[in-house]
């Protein structure tokens, strides 16, 4: 299952499963009480055309977003970077959180916004000490992601990432999850971004450094992950800052994430 959520004539967000051009509404207003409770078809309503619908984040607002570091072999050598014994850490606040089509804006604060395509992952059920091999039944589904990231505030603030990464709008996500079942092996997709028409990152998580399973089970020891917490799995080569010259976002930019089975989260970029 695809799911959206999406809203309709300046409605209030709903839930709905996409089905081709059309959504199908089903009976919950919010994705995180959906993924908690399931839903069904909501009795008596019409599918609703694509076209007329606004979509929204398909969680708007996660009560944790956790991001990963360096997790591509070819991204830490293209930065220069060890290979980790351990998944580095940091947090991307709900506040970064915008849907596709919402505008990736740059505060006065930074001059090196940078994207990072990345495959979200949405929990479907409480995990806490988790092992690797029961750790993908806790995965509700995956979603695009665009870990936006200001390299000068990144490096210049005593090594810690949480304020680079946690500006207002930079994490987009969608434009829907898919469930668990529609994906075979989230270690097996093709991934990119591409910035006004160029392919600027275009890799697989099979260059993964720590698999989704990895992942969910070391961030569950000691710390619950509950539905609807979104984990950012790192990004392949590529990136901005690893490129000479260097790419910046800039405003009148467009950028788009793609990976397999996960359709396409597109941005526009302005600067505030």
């Amino acid at each position: 299952m695809k799911l959206v959520t999406y809203s309709v004539g300046g409605g209030e967000p709903r839930v709905g499963s996409l089905e081709g051009e059309e959504i199908r509404p089903l009976a919950h207003e919010d994705m995180i009480e959906f993924i908690e409770y399931g839903g069904s078809p909501e009795p008596g309503e019409d599918t609703v055309p694509l076209g007329e619908a606004h979509i929204h984040a398909p969680i708007a607002g996660p009560q944790k977003v956790i991001g990963i570091g360096l997790n591509y072999e070819d991204h830490a050598a293209e930065t220069g970077a060890d290979i980790p014994e351990k998944p580095i850490v940091f947090a991307k606040y709900p506040s970064s959180v915008i849907g596709p089509g919402e505008t990736i804006r740059i505060p006065p604060i930074t001059e090196q916004a940078d994207y990072e395509a990345e495959l979200a992952v949405v929990i479907g059920r409480a995990a806490r000490n988790v092992s690797e091999s029961e750790a993908l039944d806790h995965v509700f589904g995956y979603a695009n992601a665009n870990d936006v990231s200001s390299r000068d505030l990144q490096f210049s603030e005593g090594g810690q990432w949480t304020r680079s990464k946690s500006i207002d709008t930079f994490c987009p996500m969608g434009p829907f999850i898919a469930t668990h079942d529609e994906i075979e092996d989230p270690q097996d997709l093709s991934i990119r971004c591409i910035l006004n028409g160029e392919v600027m990152q275009d890799g697989t998580t099979s260059k993964m450094i720590f698999s989704v399973a990895e992942l969910v089970s070391f961030l569950s020891q000691g710390m619950t992950l509950v539905p609807g917490d979104v984990i950012v799995t790192g990004t392949p080569p590529g990136v901005g800052s690893a490129r000479d010259p260097q790419v910046w976002l800039k405003a009148g930019d467009e950028v788009t994430i793609e990976i397999d089975g996960l359709g396409t989260l597109t941005n526009p970029v302005e600067t505030d």
